[in-house]
């Protein structure tokens, strides 16, 4: 059965010193004629999972500011089995242009699939009406284009994955939904080069992600508040005597008082020098075993540095049943190392009972870090990005995806080939040795996301995109 996700309604006015006056003034005429047009009609955003990803967390921004308008929006997250979810893993990952695991995309899938689809379908069938606006968010949900078609509603598929290149993985991946996609009115994708050849041009926007900085993963945090958020994660034994407050959403104080699952040597140290950081989920094509590999191997013997690899808890997200073998392969990765390498990495699963806990979590790790990496085998976006720019962190990430739209050469390094470790490690421990470097790089970094990837720009494309749709109906 699905259910709702209930967000805080959230103010554009907060965006205005920010952004500045033009571009405020033009989020809030946008904002205007989208209510107008929709007239009481609902947005529904409706995925696979409420926690632990880029997507959840975008939703949470996209929801709560459109709300914020007086514009009715609803996110609700669809059910299934584990077999439902390791199908959509599989086209995922084949979407991706990768195999992932060797089961098959067939007659047997597509069925199972259907079925769980059907039966998300009813329950929402009765909640949508004719004029709605649904917004369906990757393979998981697609299923839903045509019975909700059929309810009425406008619908539209917003693919947040993609693949520069198509191959036989791909095709296949492709293959088994475009059944689905027929019904949909409008696509929606990160970058143009991840479009099929089939869909008309006509019918699809590029809109790439954004961040909320006023979130409690982006919101400020004092620097000298960061080792109180530390010692609570369990990464330092450092100071416990204050509280380590963040702002949630809804205004009210929150509290990180959760400690992380971490895997580490030694003693607990006082304080971190020289953090690499990488957050992600526990995904093979995010390579954090790749990471801690081109870690250990060059950077140790150079720079007085630390890594921490930081996911979710692997039993945090529901539709990513590949997690746990993920993180197990990784700590029997760990454990091979010689023992100094051990002491300088540590393997953080961060708890996702409160959301915005965990959120806070992140911030306070990426604020703590001196580099951020992102060294993705593929990736759709690859939003932790954008964030750790937010920061003032240079990122060394791949050169894959929507990560390429992100980083310029004043603002980051890219590695040409994300599976080359030894050119990954040296990379990082000459950046290390160049504090001066990471300062410029950081500063560069935090400006262009002011400029380029903040929730405004998003939510201008979006409503531009709706009130096409309107219009067309009318």
């Amino acid at each position: 059965m699905p259910r709702d996700v209930e967000v805080p309604a959230l103010s554009l006015s907060a965006f205005q010193p920010l952004i500045g006056d033009e571009r405020y003034a033009n989020l809030r005429a946008a904002a205007e004629a989208t209510r107008s047009l929709l007239d009481g009609s609902v947005i529904w955003n409706v995925n696979s999972t409420a926690s632990g990803g880029g997507v959840a967390e975008m939703l949470r921004v996209l929801v709560g500011y459109i709300s914020g308008t007086g514009v009715h929006s609803r996110w609700v997250v669809i059910d299934g089995d584990p077999v439902f979810f390791e199908i959509t893993k599989r086209i995922h990952n084949r979407i991706h242009g990768m195999q992932g695991d060797a089961g098959q995309l067939g007659r047997v899938e597509q069925a199972h699939y259907a079925e769980v689809s059907a039966a998300n379908a009813s329950s929402l069938q009765a909640r949508v009406r004719s004029g709605d606006v649904v917004l369906l968010h990757d393979p998981q949900t697609v299923g839903l284009a045509h019975p909700l078609t059929q309810a009425g509603a406008k619908v539209i598929w917003r693919s947040h994955i993609g693949a520069d290149q198509s191959n036989s993985w791909t095709d296949e991946a492709w293959k088994f939904l475009r059944p689905h996609l027929s019904s949909c009115k409008a696509f929606v994708f990160t970058r143009s080069s991840y479009v099929p050849s089939w869909i008309p041009a006509e019918r699809v926007s590029i809109i790439a992600p954004s961040i909320d900085p006023f979130s409690p993963k982006n919101q400020l945090i004092a620097a000298d508040e960061l080792p109180l958020y530390l010692s609570r994660i369990g990464l330092t034994a450092g100071p416990t005597g204050r509280r380590a407050l963040f702002r949630r959403t809804d205004g009210t104080l929150g509290e990180v008082v959760r400690g992380a699952a971490v895997v580490s040597e030694g003693e607990t140290p006082t304080s971190l020098r020289n953090l690499v950081v990488q957050v992600s989920r526990w995904d093979r094509l995010k390579d954090m075993h790749g990471v801690m590999t081109g870690f250990a191997a060059h950077v140790p013997a150079r720079v007085d540095a630390e890594l921490a690899l930081v996911g979710p808890a692997v039993e945090g997200v529901a539709d990513d049943p590949e997690a746990a073998n993920v993180f197990a392969e990784c700590i029997a990765t760990w454990k091979r190392l010689p023992i100094a390498s051990r002491r300088r990495i540590r393997l953080v699963t961060l708890p996702m009972d409160d959301i915005e806990e965990n959120a806070a979590m992140v911030n306070a790790v990426q604020r703590s870090a001196s580099v951020i990496v992102q060294k993705s085998l593929v990736e759709g976006f690859g939003l932790t990005v954008a964030e750790g720019m937010w920061k003032g962190k240079p990122p060394v990430a791949s050169r894959v995806g929507g990560i390429i739209d992100q980083v310029t050469p004043d603002t980051g390094i890219l590695l040409d080939n994300p599976a080359d470790l030894d050119t990954f490690g040296d990379t990082l421990a000459t950046l290390l040795e160049n504090p001066n470097e990471i300062t410029r790089l950081g500063n560069n970094a935090h400006r262009r996301v002011r400029e380029e990837f903040l929730g405004d720009h998003h939510l201008l494309l979006y409503s531009a995109l709706i009130q096409r749709m309107k219009s067309e109906s009318t």
